[in-house]
């Protein structure tokens, strides 16, 4: 029983993750396909323009044997600990391997990369050099790797990719990782052709004529134009109210200031993230920490996988839950009980938040998982 995992947010799944998917099966034959999945918000804080369970049906539908869910806090977290909480729960599921997309697409220079740098105090100097200049984490993680060995990571994918492998070692997994090289530029904006990034889909969400060859007829009809600044109004409200904003993740000392000051003189995220942006502040960061302070979420949220959330499910999917079943130490759900209520409560409370934007159903929170026969 070969297991091939894949990480994915599919916001929205196209013609490029298409393509990374039939890769995977020609590749795997006879294999079963396991997918961790970004909810209802991805690594981004966005929220996802279809949502979580409609995700899983079209995962379901092209060939995927089991869909499990990357818990809201770990999914719009950093890539480090995104990654973290994807390949532990893939090595909880004894996964062969993890199978992804990136710009570099050389697994062997990530390898080198990590070997080079983990645990390396000249390389954690350089991060903190550039760090103390005001430069924000990432963009110092780059610069510390160019200065060291001369080699650039900065694209999307290729951070993602890299921490994936760090994981890997790190936990001493058995899992074999296996790039695939991305076909587009991840933060393309212009949609050119069939095989066009997530973003420049979301871009362009208003025009279905000039979206609708990107991706499945099937997924096209499941997309919901939203937008974040919705909730605008509701941020504005925490923000101003709260007395502990520092207790929220990302929400760095100091910077709880100059968000009660800067949502005064804003009308809309947007506006408020460029209020704030800085060097050390990055666009991303910042609309993290806004979402987890509408989310309440706490920096001392667990960032370890203590349980396994299944969202869709097949026959081959079943096989590989009574088989794991009897090695694993934390409960694998497939459906929602009262004594599983505090282990979702950080997601409920995420996707009320989503339901604020979207048509989503809360209840739909407490459903079995999809099985597809």
């Amino acid at each position: 029983m070969i297991k091939v995992g894949v990480i994915a947010e599919y916001n929205p799944f196209h013609n490029g993750h298409l393509y990374h998917l039939n890769k995977v099966k020609e590749m795997f034959k006879d294999s079963y396909l396991i997918l961790v999945l970004a909810g209802n918000f991805t690594q981004r804080a966005e929220a996802s323009i279809i949502n979580k369970w409609d995700k899983t049906k079209i995962a379901l539908d092209y060939g995927f044997d089991l869909i499990v869910e990357l818990p809201f806090n770990i999914a719009t977290s950093s890539a480090s600990t995104y990654a973290k909480g994807a390949i532990q729960i893939l090595n909880k599921l004894k996964c062969d391997y993890l199978v992804f997309g990136s710009e570099t697409n050389d697994v062997n220079l990530l390898k080198e990369i990590v070997n080079k740098t983990e645990n390396n105090i000249n390389y954690q100097n350089k991060i903190k050099y550039y760090l103390d200049k005001g430069i924000n984490y990432p963009k110092s993680c780059s610069l510390a790797l160019k200065d060291l060995i001369n080699v650039t990571i900065d694209k999307p994918n290729d951070v993602l990719a890299l921490e994936y492998v760090r994981q890997i070692i790190k936990t001493n997994s058995k899992i074999k990782p296996i790039s695939i090289k991305r076909t587009n530029d991840y933060h393309e904006e212009e949609i050119n052709n069939k095989i066009t990034s997530a973003t420049s889909i979301r871009k362009n969400l208003s025009n279905k004529n000039l979206i609708k060859d990107t991706m499945p007829k099937n997924v096209l009809k499941l997309i919901n134009n939203i937008s974040t600044n919705d909730l605008f109004n509701y941020l504005k409200y925490e923000i101003l109210t709260s007395d502990n904003l520092n207790e929220i993740l990302d929400v760095d000392e100091g910077i709880e200031n100059k968000l009660k000051k800067e949502i005064l003189n804003s009308n809309n995220i947007e506006e408020l993230i460029s209020n704030i942006k800085s060097k050390r502040y990055s666009y991303n960061k910042i609309k993290r920490m806004l979402l987890h302070i509408l989310t309440k979420t706490k920096k001392d949220y667990n960032k370890n996988i203590n349980y396994i959330r299944v969202l869709g499910i097949t026959n081959n999917g079943t096989k590989i839950l009574k088989k794991i079943k009897k090695q694993i130490d934390i409960p694998i759900i497939t459906k929602f009980k009262k004594e599983y209520a505090n282990l979702f409560k950080d997601d409920i409370k995420a996707n009320l938040v989503y339901a604020l934007i979207t048509n989503y159903d809360i209840n739909e929170e407490y459903k079995t998982s999809i099985k597809k026969i």
